[in-house]
């Protein structure tokens, strides 16, 4: 009960207090925070907010009294040198006429510890002011600033400009990257000077292009910009096809369990290559136990967030981090910047507190001092005897940053200020009124800002309110004491007038392994050209076998997800890395088997000719003029054709040769069997007339007839053979189905009913002439010619029939061979059969070359 009574009367107490606020028309500051800071008056006043201190100490809440405010500790002088910049960038302004005339610029800096509550107090404070009382209840006249440069981080810009973009206050950073920050429709007036992590993702990733590095680990802080850096880094790896063997998160209350597990992963992990993106504060934690679990042979890639930071730029961490490439935004240098930090001297303003701060922290002295053995803090130490990374203006990135932040403040007010009445931006066509100077206008003019700083770099904002894209590459080498040293080795510039995006000096680029090249870090090494990639089943697509080309299929490219098939006239060379014209194959004159049956067709030719030759010197002997011995001139002839018709076998077909080889073939042989079929028939006829009964057969089968029978029988096969290449004649033809990586050249039949016609005359023939000489093989002579025709005859159906199967299941040339060898025996069994025993008797033995011998047993019979 007491207490509700106490706090009743608390409540109307503070209603009573405000109502007699509004009774006075002045509203009084309830509370003041407890914020370090930096401040300069003048007509038109900006905010800023810099992390001059690494850590925010909370008191212990007891909930019995009133908490005492949180406090900032470790105070970081690069981040100090940043917020001078700020301070020398108004100051040049100031001074210089042509900018801001008859304007006078201010600032109030605030420290934000690197805590959001602490940023978010000290941006409230900044756009509420920090007078004491405020009499104006109606609004008027400028605000407390007109705009804030800062937040550094990105998740206190976030967090400060969901709430001031509804006011559409200005907040220029010159270090938050966060790609969350171009949603305009979230951050209206929100900007920065920094590139978006969009571009340091690219960035990084044209970095592991350039380096064949598809198998990189992934390491993020669990905050904003980890977080959406991560997921940018992961969407475009995988565009360029790499690929993240881990991916790690680094706790934000540092706890040791958590770090040792992402270090024992990064160990473990194949992957040579590791991408961090994270500030340097939550990453020193990792580092530290990189180095007691003395993780080396890796390969960092540091984002911009870390990859300046002199936390790291010690002996300790040379051996692990040494050769680290990073990227970092653009590096500046600004004209008097050395001078104006030299000549900062503290004062009593409270609102300066943050330079007393400094002084202290630079010199190990105290204003105030508390204690024995403290030193007491003049104010008029000398700067100019310190080297500490304040004074360093060797590598001005983030306060080059800073400085253009400034300046682009600067422009957009003075194109403000240029408006001519009656053409302004605004309702009306009006001008902003520089005493009524709102935050929203100085927005518009913002983003069309457009300039170039002394050093050569443009300043503008895209729709975004993004900067233009460009980085530097930067390689931390050992120096000779031992320690690192941050070289830049190259510039990534997406607006590059070349074309050419990244530029590298390897030459200078320093690699912490043993063989001092760049490592490998795969999870497969590339398919060389010939082979395929074929994926493992549950790995990323970066892990992979590589299979080879089937035949008859390439690849021309490393690492090919697919082998070309070679086009119809082509095969794919032993390699199978290119298509080469597939091997002709047809039977040549070139070729050993080619000049075996060139060889034999010749010698049965000049056999032919002997044997012409012996029966024509002993045409006048009865063994010759037996038969009629122009049958067996013509028979040669007609077997000297044969041979010679299996020239055009040989050779690469062509329309002619494979028109004239069946023809002459067919032609050749039914010439040379119908001289057989009369021989066998003037044999029949002869024995017939030798009768009584018979005497006059031979008169109806006299040399007109036996020329005239001759010629009609070969006549037929003339005519079958031009009504066959008239309607469909043979023709050149490559196939490929025999040998698939061969062309095989060959004479297609044309009609197989032609081809069937031109074979079953001549065997039709040969059939009729081997009935009728085995019928006459018994006939009683000493020399009966129907037996050597028999035995010939046999020799030649025997030699076609064991063709047929053959010639069928023979491939490409040989089949070809087939047909000319089943030419060239029936053609020597025909010579053999029938002239040999006649040109023994002639040669050898020509005293049985009489008519006597020849008719001596038909003589003892009788």
């Amino acid at each position: 009960m007491w207490t509700t009574l106490i706090i009743f009367l608390y409540l109307s107490f503070k209603f009573i207090s405000a109502a007699s606020v509004l009774r006075s028309g002045t509203c009084q500051l309830q509370g003041r925070f407890r914020l370090n800071g930096m401040y300069q008056t003048g007509d038109v006043i900006l905010g800023g907010l810099f992390e001059v201190h690494f850590l925010t100490v909370f008191p212990e809440l007891s909930f019995r009294t009133e908490p005492k405010p949180p406090y900032c500790e470790q105070f970081d002088m690069a981040s100090f040198q940043q917020a001078q910049t700020m301070a020398f960038a108004i100051d040049e302004i100031n001074k210089n006429p042509n900018l801001l005339p008859n304007i006078t610029l201010g600032y109030h800096l605030y420290d934000n510890c690197v805590m959001l509550g602490m940023a978010f107090r000290a941006a409230f404070s900044l756009v509420s002011g920090t007078e004491e009382s405020f009499s104006n209840l109606n609004c008027t006249g400028p605000p407390p600033v007109i705009g804030i440069v800062g937040d550094s981080n990105s998740t206190p810009s976030i967090a400060i400009s969901s709430v001031l973009g509804l006011f559409r206050v200005p907040i220029v950073s010159y270090l938050a990257t966060c790609s969350c920050l171009s949603n305009r429709e979230k951050y209206p007036s929100f900007f920065r000077t920094v590139p978006s992590d969009a571009f340091q993702v690219r960035a990084m990733i044209k970095i592991l292009k350039h380096f064949g590095w598809t198998w990189v680990g992934l390491v993020y802080s669990d905050e904003d910009y980890g977080n959406h850096a991560a997921q940018s880094f992961l969407q475009d790896v995988q565009v360029f096809g790499g690929c993240v063997a881990f991916s790690e998160i680094l706790p934000l209350d540092n706890n040791r369990k958590d770090i040792q597990h992402t270090v024992g992963v990064i160990q473990a992990s194949t992957a040579r290559v590791v991408v961090v993106f994270s500030t340097s504060t939550y990453l020193l934690p990792l580092m530290d136990e990189v180095v007691l679990q003395n993780v080396t042979d890796r390969q960092w890639i540091a984002s911009e967030a870390w990859s300046t930071s002199h936390l790291f730029h010690t002996q300790r961490f040379l051996p692990f981090l040494g050769g680290t490439l990073g990227i970092a935004i653009r590096r500046g240098e600004i004209q008097g910047l050395h001078e104006f930090l030299l000549h900062l001297r503290p004062n009593n303003d409270q609102r300066n507190n943050m330079v007393r701060i400094f002084w202290e922290n630079m010199f190990k002295c105290r204003f105030n001092i508390g204690g024995r053995g403290e030193k007491m803090c003049s104010g008029q130490e000398d700067l100019s005897n310190t080297d500490t990374s304040y004074t360093d203006v060797s590598e001005l990135r983030a306060s080059y940053n800073v400085y253009k932040t400034v300046y682009a403040v600067a422009h957009a007010l003075h194109d403000l200020m240029q408006c001519e009445e009656g053409r302004g931006p605004f309702s009306g066509n009006k001008c902003a009124d520089i005493t009524n100077l709102q935050p929203w206008q100085l927005v518009h003019y913002l983003q069309k800002v457009n300039f170039t700083t002394g050093f050569g770099d443009l300043v503008s904002f895209d729709k975004n309110g993004d900067a233009l894209a460009i980085y530097d590459v930067l390689n931390w080498q050992p120096s000779s004491d031992g320690l690192i040293v941050v070289r830049t080795v190259g510039v990534v510039n997406e607006g590059a007038a070349t074309g050419k995006v990244l530029t590298l000096d390897e030459e200078a680029l320093y690699w912490n392994f043993e063989t001092k090249k760049p490592p490998r870090s795969v999870c497969s090494e590339s398919c060389p050209p010939g082979t395929r990639r074929a994926r493992r089943k549950g790995l990323p697509v970066c892990c992979f076998d590589c299979l080879p080309c089937g035949d008859g299929e390439i690849s021309h490219t490393t690492d090919a997800d697919e082998c070309t098939i070679c086009p119809d006239d082509f095969w794919s060379n032993p390699d199978k890395d290119r298509c080469v014209p597939k091997e002709e194959e047809f039977l040549s004159y070139d070729d050993a088997l080619g000049i075996s049956l060139t060889t034999a067709s010749l010698l049965g030719t000049c056999f032919c000719a002997l044997v012409l030759a012996i029966f024509a010197h002993h045409r006048n002997t009865p063994i010759v003029r037996a038969n009629n011995s122009e049958l067996s001139f013509l028979l040669l002839l007609s077997l000297k054709l044969c041979f010679l018709c299996v020239l055009l076998f040989i050779g690469r077909p062509k329309l002619w040769t494979c028109q004239l080889r069946h023809a002459v073939f067919g032609i050749s042989f039914v010439l040379c069997i119908s001289s057989i079929l009369v021989k066998t028939m003037v044999v029949i006829a002869v024995f017939k007339s030798s009768r009584p009964e018979g005497k006059g057969a031979m008169k109806w089968f006299g040399a007109a007839q036996q020329r005239c029978t001759v010629l009609v029988l070969t006549a037929l096969q003339v005519i079958i053979c031009i009504v066959w290449l008239s309607n469909a004649s043979p023709t050149p033809h490559k196939n490929s189905q025999y040998i698939s990586s061969k062309i095989v050249y060959e004479c297609t039949i044309g009609s197989v009913a032609g081809f069937a016609v031109l074979l079953g005359y001549i065997g039709f023939l040969a059939a009729v002439s081997f009935l009728l000489a085995f019928l006459a093989r018994n006939l009683p002579d000493n020399f009966n010619e129907a037996k050597f025709i028999t035995f010939s005859m046999l020799i030649f159906c025997a030699v076609w029939i064991a063709f047929v199967p053959a010639y069928v299941s023979s491939p490409g040339k040989y089949a070809v061979a087939v047909e000319i060898f089943a030419i060239l025996a029936s053609s020597f069994g025909l010579l053999v059969a029938i002239f040999a025993p006649k040109c023994y008797i002639i040669l050898s033995h020509p005293e049985k070359n009489t008519k006597k011998n020849i008719m001596g047993r038909e003589t003892q019979n009788k």
